[in-house]
């Protein structure tokens, strides 16, 4: 009798990630992205971590009742003393995409830094939400009554960014031409300011990977994130 057993594959874990019903695992499944390059990655340790960032600023905003205080004290923790910032030297480096790299060096592209960003912002209870903004991924918190509104922030610089800086973003990569009119300025900004749903920015990730190692004619690579696509293509069907 063969009791051999098969252990899973990194494949294996990253559909059974996306296959699921029920709440999707950002985090966990963008973390397990870095095991085709890193086999010795331990998502359960990049987790852990997260978690132990997430413990300093639940005890930090204890008492913070306000929303935008909160946010402050993210912002603030997550930017200024962890220094978690942009890779201004190297943005097309793969290993910007994953998450274990980026939470060492604390530098990333605007997707990596926004999963860690976004997973910090709603375990303290901020309605923080990914943006798939043209060109540049951005992140978002809705505030309640008595400050109603929302504030964008550019996960890459830490930046808050106000509505004529996110016109002059979207119509510096796109004409604003809507059906043969001038589209009307509060109407883009609405279209391009759609929460981005978990599955969203994973898609997004895989392409952001495909497209670097197409562009160094990485073959192995480039088939090693094309597996994960169809996966979570297959998943999309299902689900």
């Amino acid at each position: 009798m063969n009791y051999r057993i098969e252990m899973p594959t990194a494949l294996d874990y990253f559909r059974s990630l996306v296959s699921g019903g029920g709440a999707f695992p950002l985090l966990e499944a963008a973390a397990s992205l870095a095991q085709d390059e890193y086999p010795e990655v331990d998502v359960a340790q990049v987790l852990a971590q997260v978690d132990r960032i997430q413990v300093r600023l639940t005890r930090r905003v204890a008492e913070v009742d306000d929303e935008l205080k909160r946010l402050q004290v993210l912002n603030a923790c997550f930017f200024e003393e962890l220094g978690f910032a942009g890779n201004v030297n190297d943005y097309y480096d793969p290993d910007n995409s994953f998450i274990h790299l980026v939470l060492r060096t604390r530098r990333g592209i605007p997707i990596s830094l926004a999963v860690i960003w976004l997973e910090l912002a709603q375990g303290l209870q901020l309605q923080a939400e990914g943006i798939n903004f043209p060109g540049h991924f951005l992140v978002k918190v809705h505030l309640s009554e008595p400050r109603q509104g929302q504030v964008v922030i550019d996960p890459f610089t830490g930046e808050s960014l106000g509505r004529d800086e996110l016109l002059e973003r979207i119509q510096s990569m796109s004409t604003p031409v809507h059906h043969g009119r001038q589209r009307d300025p509060d109407e883009l900004l609405l279209a391009h300011l759609v929460p981005a749903q978990g599955r969203d920015i994973l898609w997004r990730m895989l392409r952001n990977l495909e497209e670097i190692y197409r562009a160094q004619g990485d073959a192995g690579r480039l088939a090693a994130v094309g597996a994960r696509i169809n996966v979570l293509r297959e998943a999309d069907q299902i689900n």
